[in-house]
């Protein structure tokens, strides 16, 4: 959508939550949605996060992923000993080995852990 002819203006964002762009990318490992993650035919494969918010990422993995995909992410945040699970995940967007994940489900403590980690990591507005 175009507004006056700035190239400033050319995009607009429509994001509903702040999107946390990983200063360090951090590894995730991707399975199918309603598999147990322990058997490894099951693993769809590893990814490195890129960007987070609280309703979704931007992951990169050599898994075959395709939008409406329905998928289980768990990763361990920097400095964090357990390992959290978004338990249901929907791929939004595909390019490349590059996806969109809308997150469908935060359990209330995975919830609570990305809204810290966005927090401390957040850099103020340039």
């Amino acid at each position: 959508m175009e507004t006056g002819g700035s190239e400033r203006n050319k995009f607009i964002d429509f994001r509903q939550h702040a999107r946390l762009r990983i200063p360090i990318p951090f590894a995730c490992s991707i399975s199918r949605k309603g598999v147990s993650r322990w058997f490894a035919k099951d693993l769809l494969g590893p990814g490195v996060v890129y960007d987070v918010s609280i309703k979704g990422a931007r992951v990169s993995s050599e898994a075959l992923l395709k939008p409406g995909d329905q998928v289980m992410v768990t990763w361990r945040l920097p400095k964090q000993i357990a390992p959290l699970a978004v338990e249901r995940a929907t791929v939004r967007w595909a390019k490349n080995q590059t996806f969109g994940l809308e997150f469908m489900h935060l359990t209330f403590t995975v919830a609570l852990q990305l809204k810290k980690f966005i927090a401390r990591h957040a850099m103020p507005s340039q």
